[in-house]
């Protein structure tokens, strides 16, 4: 997106934040997530793939209690959870729950070309640690959540998630049914 369109795309409201994590992680389908280049740039794709964490999760980075690492999940929700895995990815999750309960969601996917699975989508977008606890619903941050929503005609499917050596059998991975830009599954799907 060209400069000067910043007006376009407002933050969402908190108010999208007050149910659990996985009320929230199919609310964020299709809602825009926004990025500002160093060059004024900004690129903007529509979630379409979204993975659901909570402390309780044994999957979840927060599970073992507050660590540095997991500090930032603890906090207020609708701030940018960003850690890097496997010694070469970023991956980016909006923190959700009340301030002192743990939970986050993954952005698996949007629609945006190349932006398929969530360690792409970060190096393509130039996401990284710098952007751990950065304000998602604050239009002059770097990186924040825009307003968006599903089609009529799109449909959400409920898989289980995806990579995990732990919780594997938990249907906490949520997307839009037929968008070419989702991560492929073998999965059986849960139609919503």
């Amino acid at each position: 997106m060209a400069k000067g369109q910043e007006s376009k795309l407002k933050p969402i409201s908190r108010r999208l934040f007050r149910d659990s994590t996985l009320e929230i992680a199919p609310k964020l389908l299709g809602i825009n997530l926004c990025r500002r280049l160093d060059d004024g740039t900004i690129l903007t794709g529509r979630i379409v793939e979204a993975e659901a964490y909570t402390q309780d999760d044994p999957a979840c980075h927060a599970y073992r209690g507050i660590t540095p690492r997991s500090k930032i999940m603890y906090g207020p929700p609708g701030f940018a959870y960003v850690y890097f895995i496997y010694g070469m990815y970023h991956c980016l999750n909006v923190v959700t729950e009340a301030d002192g309960t743990a939970g986050a969601v993954l952005i698996r996917a949007l629609e945006f070309d190349g932006a398929n699975g969530p360690g792409k989508l970060c190096r393509q977008w130039q996401i990284d640690k710098k952007m751990n606890g950065l304000d998602l619903l604050n239009s002059d941050s770097a990186l924040w959540l825009s307003s968006g929503s599903l089609q009529i005609d799109e449909t959400i499917d409920i898989t289980p998630r995806i990579g995990l050596s732990v919780a594997q059998d938990k249907l906490w991975r949520f997307s839009i049914r037929g968008n070419k830009f989702v991560s492929k599954s073998s999965s059986k799907k849960q139609p919503r």
